[in-house]
């Protein structure tokens, strides 16, 4: 084991002084900067959600080993029964309120950034967390390679934050979650050991187990849970009825046949249970010339019946925005959606892309598609010029007009947000959450990706008045309760974190849940890393709800 930052004497001295020296401390231990300013803390303070919490300090690791240091330090000072807890953030996008700590915040995006390793012929690429999906998408462009699973924040949110969240996006309908990419992990445990995840074998897995450390430690708790527990998570895993649920932690996907892998417990556990500091991730071919179509229906029945026919087409994207997003749009903005749409009264519109490679395929899915949609009376528009598919974007991306709109002292805010349903239950609980909504004096708006059944909305809200704090609850309640009951999901790709933690049991079940806290422990004995996060009760979200909603895309970064 690594010798750690500081010995048992040093600690106590410095649990006897003020952060800013605790700070001093760890900035002459670390390559990185360590900061206490008002200013910087204020920034970290607020992510995506409708949540705040300043941390005490901001660290801006430079390598591994600052992140090491940092978390054996936390450690220390736990053993004192003074731990600083630790919070990973990446781009800050985060809407589930897993991007803002207490305590340490490390802000990754600083200076580990890097591509490390990129091979075009074997399909794989090694980057540090704090790589943003843009930066990512363009190296690997250049090789005719795309890592096709990315959250609609890929301008600024980076692959740290995916991977913690299992992110899920417009390509997901074709290609899965991102837990479906990620190959191998480097992590640092709470108490600052560093470890490797993959595949092993049970030799490899009893070898690990024999270990006399924290991994040891680690593994031989973790096997003996799941061996105890085998039947609860089994019956769990068989009932889910959509494949999008990053709710509690991926148990059902950690043991198997043949052997033992924890990269599938690190992805979507939001730093939880280890900092994320290396990944390496399976890329697939890209075809840069894609067909997009819009399709139009006049009413939600057809939509749900054409659904499944759509999918037989294998689309790459299926996305969706319904009439009263796009009356709001038109409200805000009246000339936005001036001659963009064929058919101006329909319920739905559906954005529909085709990627395939081979010669002549996207003209046939197109077809296709175009029969289907005159079968039930709809209007068809099929775009193959980056021209033509420009206008049809206009149309999808025109909801962040709703989502960025300053509305007096009202902001769209994100509320039951990432929820996932079965398919074929998909038009009924749009039809619910239209009800929730309207009873709530709130536009209907519905987007999101319907290839997948994940539906997204952002009631219009001033987090200032007490009335409209009470209706985020109730709007949150009965649509999170809608979507157990049609067999979804409340946490699709954007995490539990502190916002959704409180309805975490009744996703999960008590048997899950329970098994949920257990692995927590086994991991982070001291409750260091990302405390709330997938844990934190009503009462707390309350605590630290902000009285204001506004999102804040830029980082608060050291200049050189």
């Amino acid at each position: 084991m690594s010798q750690p930052v500081a010995d048992k004497g040093s600690v106590l001295l410095y649990l006897l002084i003020g952060m800013s020296k605790v700070a001093q401390y760890l900035q002459e231990h670390l390559t990185g900067e360590v900061t206490v300013s008002p200013e910087a803390r204020r920034h970290f303070a607020y992510d995506a959600s409708i949540l705040r919490m300043a941390p005490a300090m901001v660290v801006y690791p430079r390598t591994e080993d600052d992140v090491r240091k940092t978390a054996r330090f936390s450690w220390q000072l736990a053993e004192r029964e003074r731990g600083l807890p630790i919070t990973a953030r990446g781009g800050g996008s985060d809407t589930s309120g897993a991007a803002i700590g207490g305590g340490i915040l490390l802000a990754m995006t600083a200076h580990m950034n890097r591509i490390l390793a990129l091979d075009p012929k074997k399909e794989f690429v090694t980057v540090e967390p704090g790589v943003s999906y843009d930066k990512l998408q363009q190296t690997l462009y250049t090789h005719g390679l795309f890592l096709p699973v990315y959250p609609a924040s890929a301008s600024y949110a980076t692959l740290g934050g995916g991977i913690a969240n299992n992110a899920v996006g417009e390509k997901s309908v074709k290609y899965g979650d991102t837990l479906r990419f990620v190959q191998n992990l480097r992590v640092v445990l709470a108490n600052g050991e560093i470890i490797e995840t993959g595949p092993l074998s049970k030799r490899e897995l009893n070898r690990k187990m024999g270990q006399s450390n924290f991994e040891g430690e680690v593994y031989r708790a973790l096997d003996k849970l799941l061996e105890e527990n085998a039947s609860p998570i089994s019956n769990y895993a068989s009932q889910k009825q959509t494949q999008y649920v990053s709710a509690g932690y991926n148990l059902d996907k950690v043991k198997t046949k043949d052997g033992f892998n924890l990269t599938p417990l690190f992805v979507g556990s939001q730093g939880s249970l280890g900092i994320i500091t290396e990944a390496s991730l399976k890329v697939v071919s890209h075809t840069p010339t894609t067909t997009l179509a819009m399709v139009s229906l006049n009413n939600l029945n057809d939509f749900a019946d054409m659904l499944p026919e759509i999918l037989n087409l294998k689309p790459s994207l299926l996305d969706m925005v319904n009439k009263q997003a796009l009356e709001q749009v038109s409200k805000i903005n009246p000339s936005q959606l001036h001659n963009a749409l064929g058919l101006t009264s329909a319920a739905i519109h559906l954005f529909i892309e085709f990627d395939e490679h081979r010669d002549g395929q996207q003209k046939k899915d197109a077809k296709n598609l175009i029969k289907l949609v005159d079968k039930y009376g709809g209007y068809c528009k099929v775009a193959d010029t980056p021209e033509e598919q420009q206008s049809i974007w206009k149309v999808r991306h025109s909801v962040s007009s709703l989502v960025n709109h300053v509305y007096g002292p009202r902001r769209a805010v994100p509320v039951a947000e990432d929820i996932a349903v079965p398919i074929d239950r998909l038009v009924d609980f749009m039809r619910a959450a239209e009800k929730v909504y309207v009873q709530a004096d709130q536009p209907a708006a519905i987007w999101g990706q319907a290839g997948s059944g994940i539906v997204r909305m952002h009631p219009i809200l001033d987090l200032a008045q007490v009335g409209d704090r009470q209706k985020l609850f109730k709007i949150q309640d009965t649509l999170y309760a809608a979507a157990l009951k049609a067999g979804g999901s409340i946490s699709a790709g954007a995490g539990d974190g502190r916002v959704r933690a409180p309805y975490l049991r009744a996703a999960l079940g008590d048997d899950m849940y329970k098994l949920i806290l257990t692995t927590k422990r086994i991991f982070d004995p001291h409750n260091l890393l990302n405390p709330g996060v997938k844990t934190a009760n009503t009462e707390q979200v309350r605590a630290i709800m902000r009285s204001d909603y506004s999102v804040r895309n830029h980082e608060h970064l050291p200049r050189s």
